[in-house]
């Protein structure tokens, strides 16, 4: 089984080389766009990870706050941030359940592919530990603001696939906290199939790389409510 938790503590670039190769048709933000026309105002991250999102947000936002538990993921994504010459990103470690900014920071909170994994780190306390995380959401929101989360719906998949593990989780959004929900593809584009056997390998395992693909398909959830 992966160790995610020691991976986004100490292979922060090798991370960055997987997601970097993710969602090559860009369907991230016109989903976005879609669920709330761009711009956006002010936006908070949390679990913004090597800033796949911050990054992708940041032309198109006049602020965003990025957070994450990881400071050595933190670290490339506030690189990515100055060399982009992104002025409008911040980065800071911050706990998804305890975010050290005011009430009624933003517009949009967002994250993406973090709050599944309370299922796997609290497996008999998921829904007290995501419930945490979703009450800071509304907490940081001004009125009429949208909390929006990314999870996925299976990678190695062309039509979604929900994780059974996270089916409970996805239910939970849905039937408990009226979350509304749209799936994408968010397809991987590897260099070489060896690049794509090496990177899929090393975060998702052995069976993964065996089926590795230069293309290779995935299907991402997005949940939205407005507050």
């Amino acid at each position: 089984m992966t160790d995610f938790k020691t991976i986004y503590a100490t292979q922060a670039d090798q991370y960055e080389r997987l997601v970097a190769r993710e969602d090559a048709a860009g369907n991230i933000l016109k989903a976005l766009a879609a669920i709330r026309p761009l711009p956006y105002p002010n936006v908070v991250e949390l679990g913004a990870g090597t800033g796949r999102l911050t990054c992708l947000l940041a032309p198109h936002v006049h602020s965003i706050y990025a957070f994450d538990q990881s400071a050595a993921m933190l670290a490339v994504a506030a690189q990515k941030l100055y060399t982009g010459g992104w002025a409008n990103g911040h980065t800071a470690v911050a706990d998804h359940r305890a975010v050290p900014l005011p009430d009624h920071t933003a517009d949009i909170v967002i994250e993406g592919w973090a709050f599944g994994h309370f299922v796997g780190w609290f497996p008999d306390a998921w829904r007290t530990e995501a419930g945490r995380a979703l009450a800071e959401m509304a907490r940081l929101l001004r009125p009429g603001g949208m909390m929006v989360l990314l999870e996925t719906l299976g990678t190695g998949f062309t039509s979604p696939q929900p994780p059974a593990a996270l089916r409970p989780f996805y239910h939970w959004l849905e039937a408990e906290h009226g979350f509304q929900t749209t799936a994408i593809r968010t397809d991987y584009h590897f260099a070489s199939l060896a690049e794509a056997a090496e990177l899929l390998g090393f975060f998702f395992g052995e069976q993964m790389a065996a089926q590795a693909a230069r293309r290779f398909p995935e299907c991402t959830g997005i949940w939205y409510k407005t507050i």
